[in-house]
């Protein structure tokens, strides 16, 4: 099994530019009009392009500012302060302060296409900090 990690954006050079520049990933491939596949993740990255305003599933039109969803994404990294500055300066928009936890430091982010995103710092406990129960 695989897992792959699809981003709707509205314009696909300008998510290439961003993801490249805050997360470090490199632009692999152009499938089609309408996708790029990103190398440098730990999963298979593909940025489709689908405009704002068209049906985004029943019924529903696609929007690319912020907006919430039951699913985002956690990026662990090494340097929290160099990724969210790379971040920062690449277009996302910072949602809350640095927050320390059991588990490390994590701090939330609003990429340019309106998806939430957080970046966590481990520390050498990592989440075994919070474990309630095996199994």
């Amino acid at each position: 099994m695989r897992m792959l990690l699809n981003i709707d954006v509205p314009d696909l050079e300008a998510a290439s530019r961003f993801y490249g520049q805050a997360f470090g990933w490199r632009k692999e491939r152009r499938l089609g009009d309408a996708a790029i596949e990103m190398s440098g993740a730990p999963l298979a990255v593909f940025l489709l392009e689908n405009a704002a305003g068209t049906c985004a599933h029943n019924g529903e039109a696609r929007r690319y500012s912020r907006h919430w969803t039951p699913l985002h994404c956690d990026i662990a990294v090494d340097d929290l302060r160099a990724v969210l500055e790379r971040a920062l300066d690449a277009g996302a928009r910072r949602e809350g302060d640095i927050r320390n936890e059991p588990f490390g430091r994590i701090v939330q982010l609003a990429d340019p296409f309106g998806h939430g995103w957080c970046l966590i710092e481990f520390n050498a406990t990592g989440y075994d900090a919070i474990i309630t129960t095996h199994g």
